[in-house]
């Protein structure tokens, strides 16, 4: 006989990492409960309303808001980007590039030539 299978249990936060969503701005039912894995399977399949809502008008993790800036995280801080950004926010910089973005995108274009570069080897 197998023994039940354990469920798996994260917090919160780790949960809100792997949707790729800005915990603070997540519901407090989620924020304050373990998340399953199952449950987190479910989200990412079929999305409820906020989570829809948070990931196509934030504010977004850092992560997503360096990716959608075309920059890297370290960039982000370099620029003085410490908060969590809206859509609206990030489509604000990419129309009107300021020129730490500018500077910062080149910089991590550089990065990613050189990595594809040696992977090439």
């Amino acid at each position: 006989m197998s023994q039940a299978k354990k469920t798996q249990l994260m917090k919160s936060a780790t949960a809100a990492q792997k949707l790729d969503v800005f915990l603070p701005a997540t519901p407090r039912e989620f924020q304050e409960r373990l998340v399953s894995r199952d449950e987190l399977d479910e989200l990412q399949r079929n999305p409820p309303q906020w989570l829809v809502d948070l990931r196509r008008d934030g504010p977004h993790p850092r992560n997503v808001v360096a990716a959608r800036l075309r920059v890297s995280n370290s960039g982000l801080a370099r620029g003085g980007v410490t908060e969590a950004l809206t859509t609206a926010q990030i489509a604000e910089l990419n129309a009107d590039p300021p020129e730490w973005l500018l500077r910062e995108r080149e910089s991590f274009a550089e990065v990613r030539r050189e990595q594809r570069r040696l992977a090439d080897r």
